[in-house]
């Protein structure tokens, strides 16, 4: 056990050592998505896609996209850019993602403040936004960007016809357990590391939390390319692991709906993770949140992030600072707090 357990930290840190950051969507990834909408008969939108992609997605390194088919440019004729801006997401959503999501749940756009909303109105019929049906499969999928084809334009005057169906308030976040043991990670892990999220994968798999029943949990999951800075760093793995987990489940629809500002306790004692929102823009500690419900189930929901959670840097160190600088630091030393364990066996030894 312990010698599978060190082998699952030295693949986390091989896998650490050898990424390198990216700061927007690659050049190469909008040029194979345009490619591969040209090749799916959707070259309308892979021309757009190249002219416009500098204007709208410069700024974002996660994107999904939704594409009418080249008929409805026809009889639209030439959207205009606010138009556009309508069928560009600054999040990545996949098929399981955009499922998952109950109706009148909104989609942030590219235009600040301006949102998509899912019209589904049961798990067992075709996906629907702004009551324009999706089409089948995604026809690009790099897990930064995702194009999904749909049958027409979104509408920018549509509004729901009916009330949303309301979401329970989150009054508290506290670890709750089932009363059976028979769980695993495996379903998670497998579709954190297909998406570039492998360290946080392995993390999972070492089951660093102690579980002996089945928990609730949100993971806010940075990317394989922010890790490589903790390359080597294995004391820092426990804190930087518990930090970004919570002790109950917070899916896309809860973050839309709860009030800016509201705060969580995370696995990491006296460490609580905050939430704001400003537009399309919905943030955890000031990072990004770049995938929502990425992987999601009845206990576990995982949210892709663009950055590491930082701790904050001790109170010596930020009055030295005379209030300048990032209040966050990316240094994991010295401050890590204790962790809130779940009932179940002493993993203090990793």
């Amino acid at each position: 056990m312990a010698t599978n357990k060190l082998l699952l930290i030295l693949t986390a840190a091989s896998i650490i050592t050898i990424l390198h950051r990216s700061a927007a969507l690659p050049a190469e990834t909008l040029t194979n998505a345009a490619d591969t909408l040209s090749n799916s008969g959707y070259v309308a939108m892979s021309l757009t896609l190249n002219l416009v992609s500098d204007v709208l997605l410069s700024h974002h390194n996660s994107a999904t996209v939704f594409t009418p088919p080249d008929s409805s440019f026809s009889d639209y004729g030439q959207p205009s850019l606010t138009i556009l801006q309508l069928h560009f997401s600054p999040m990545a959503f996949s098929l399981q993602s955009i499922r998952s999501l109950p109706y009148g749940t909104k989609i942030p756009t590219v235009d600040s403040g301006t949102f998509l909303t899912v019209t589904t109105r049961s798990p067992s019929d075709q996906i629907s936004i702004n009551d324009v049906k999706i089409i089948g499969s995604p026809i690009f999928d790099d897990g930064s960007l995702i194009v999904f084809g749909i049958e027409s334009f979104f509408d920018p005057n549509f509004t729901v016809p009916d009330p949303p169906v309301p979401t329970a308030r989150l009054d508290h976040c506290t670890a709750s357990f089932a009363d059976n043991s028979n769980f695993s990670f495996h379903d998670s892990a497998n579709v954190l590391i297909s998406r570039g999220y492998s360290v946080m994968a392995s993390f999972l798999n070492l089951q660093l939390l102690g579980f002996i029943t089945q928990p609730t949990l949100t993971v806010f999951a940075p990317s394989d390319e922010v890790m490589v800075d903790y390359s080597g760093r294995f004391p820092d793995y426990q804190s930087l692991f518990h930090r970004h987990v919570l002790p109950c489940k917070v899916s896309w629809r809860d973050l839309i709906n709860i009030d800016d500002g509201t705060s969580f306790d995370t696995y990491l004692e006296g460490f609580e993770i905050k939430i704001n929102r400003s537009g399309g823009s919905f943030k955890v500690n000031e990072v990004s949140i770049t995938f929502p419900d990425m992987y999601y189930s009845d206990w576990i929901v995982i949210h892709g992030i663009h950055e590491i959670v930082s701790l904050p840097k001790p109170v010596d160190e930020a009055s030295d600072d005379d209030g300048d600088g990032d209040p966050f630091d990316d240094t994991p030393a010295n401050t890590s707090g204790r962790e809130l364990i779940a009932s179940g066996p002493d993993r203090s030894e990793f």
